[in-house]
């Protein structure tokens, strides 16, 4: 599916995110503290228990709770999770074993992999337009909301450190890399679904690294879902539109620093074309697939965080029309930052 993409990256079904392609079989028996206490439990409780909800504000009792004690078991969940992220940094960090700190290594996207039921219960609960939080919407959603990024960014920085001992790979076009994970999902109607995927280190739009000068940060996976009149009837298929949080390098070619100029854009299809996406052969006979970038909203040189950034694409595909829509005292970008032919990987 990476090839179909026609950018750098391998991407799993149903936009699930890449740990789940790698599970090594070692990495449940593991011991942070002794070998009585494992690393993880059973995953299939574990998943259960991370995607468990919290009480919702909508008995009499639960209205004369605090905001923080109504959340008491996801904040609860959030301490877990962080323990375990400082487990294997305190692993990888003063264990003199190399082959121990291998180990972890290889467990990190079992770990990233156990941490998606979370990110999937917070995005849901805070985005989802049935997810019914009651009386406390607003409190609840945003303190949900950061609970989400806190743990994104400790992830990140986890895979950062164990990447930077040359444990892991980030190398965006190598299939067991963990250039990117999962950061949840949910749902903006009842036939479009948005997933959440951030990545590590800023990596070229394409392994081609065209367009020129654009390195993206995030993705999201926009499933829709259509019905339409076959042989046996009325069927549902869908299809997936992909986005992306990308900068743009604006300075000069001879200076060092770069001036990073923000957008959020979508993944537009050359070859294979849109029309033809669909039919395997296309597919077979193309040598890489290429694409482009159309930019639908330009944000400025300041980096924006993992939920802003989400607020604004849920704006954009909200909007009447996608249509290219400019930040305030912002110039209008081109549609196409470099040159659609001969684009690449």
């Amino acid at each position: 599916m990476a090839g179909k993409q026609g950018y750098s990256g391998t991407f799993c079904p149903e936009g699930s995110a890449k740990a789940q392609c790698f599970s090594p079989g070692t990495a449940a028996s593991l011991a942070p503290c002794s070998p009585e206490r494992s690393l993880f439990s059973s995953p299939a409780a574990e998943a259960r228990w991370l995607s468990c909800p919290a009480p919702q504000a909508t008995s009499p009792t639960h209205e004369n709770l605090t905001l923080e004690e109504l959340l008491t078991p996801v904040t609860e969940k959030l301490k877990y999770l962080l323990k375990k992220a400082e487990d294997f940094q305190t692993y990888l960090l003063y264990s003199r074993d190399r082959m121990q700190k291998e180990q972890f290594a290889k467990a990190v996207p079992t770990f990233l992999q156990m941490c998606q039921p979370y990110f999937e219960y917070l995005e849901s609960t805070a985005r989802s337009y049935n997810s019914g939080l009651g009386a406390m919407q607003a409190s609840v959603r945003k303190r949900l909301l950061e609970i989400s990024e806190q743990l994104a960014l400790r992830l990140e920085q986890l895979v950062l450190m164990y990447a930077s001992f040359s444990f892991v790979s980030l190398e965006d076009t190598d299939p067991f890399s963990v250039s990117c994970f999962f950061c949840g999902r949910f749902w903006l109607s009842e036939w479009r679904q948005l997933s959440v995927f951030r990545f590590c280190i800023s990596a070229p739009y394409t392994a081609a690294h065209l367009p020129r000068n654009l390195y993206k940060k995030m993705r999201w996976n926009l499933d829709v879902l259509e019905e339409g009149a076959g042989a046996g009837g009325r069927r549902r298929g869908h299809r997936t539109e992909y986005y992306f949080l990308c900068f743009r390098d604006t300075g000069r070619e001879n200076t060092v620093k770069m001036q990073k100029l923000w957008s959020i854009g979508r993944w537009v299809p050359l070859d294979p074309d849109a029309e033809h996406s669909s039919d395997v052969l296309q597919w077979v006979l193309c040598k890489q697939p290429t694409g482009d970038f159309q930019p639908l909203l330009t944000i400025g040189f300041e980096e924006p965080s993992h939920t802003l950034a989400t607020d604004l694409l849920v704006q954009i595909l909200s909007a009447p029309a996608c249509a290219p829509l400019p930040c305030p005292g912002t110039s209008r970008e081109p549609l196409h930052w470099g040159s659609p032919a001969g684009q690449g990987q």
